[in-house]
């Protein structure tokens, strides 16, 4: 068997386990918190999903890479706009993980940095 045929049997299995992975490591982040996290800090998460979502909703058959032609421009809108959606995502929990570690009362830096991880997590699945 060749790698790609390799890739197409397992590659889902594999996705599938990172994706489980990114939000094990923030439900144990929330659950071993001393205090609540508020649902502000789940956000990122949720919209790194989302993005994950709207990544799968577009077939690569369909992607016209020609510069020249016009293509399909809506296709296009719809892949930038879940590019922006994973980024502002990794951005926001970035900028959680940095309120938590100068803030006393937010919850602990490890749900920060559990934030993150599952938000790259998430988009690297």
């Amino acid at each position: 068997m060749e790698l790609l045929e390799l890739w197409a049997i397992f590659g889902p299995g594999v996705s599938g386990a990172v994706f489980g992975a990114a939000w094990w490591i923030w439900l144990d982040a929330v659950v071993c918190s001393s205090t609540t996290v508020p649902f502000l800090h789940y956000l990122p998460g949720i919209f790194a999903s989302l993005a994950a979502l709207m990544f799968n909703c577009v077939r690569k058959e369909d992607i016209d890479y020609s510069p020249y032609d016009e293509g399909e421009w809506r296709l296009k809108l719809w892949l930038f706009i879940a590019y922006v959606v994973s980024f502002v995502s990794l951005a926001g929990s970035a900028g959680l993980l940095i309120q938590d570690s100068l803030d006393k009362s937010s919850p602990s830096v490890w749900t920060g940095v559990a934030g993150i991880l599952q938000c790259v997590f998430v988009l690297i699945r």
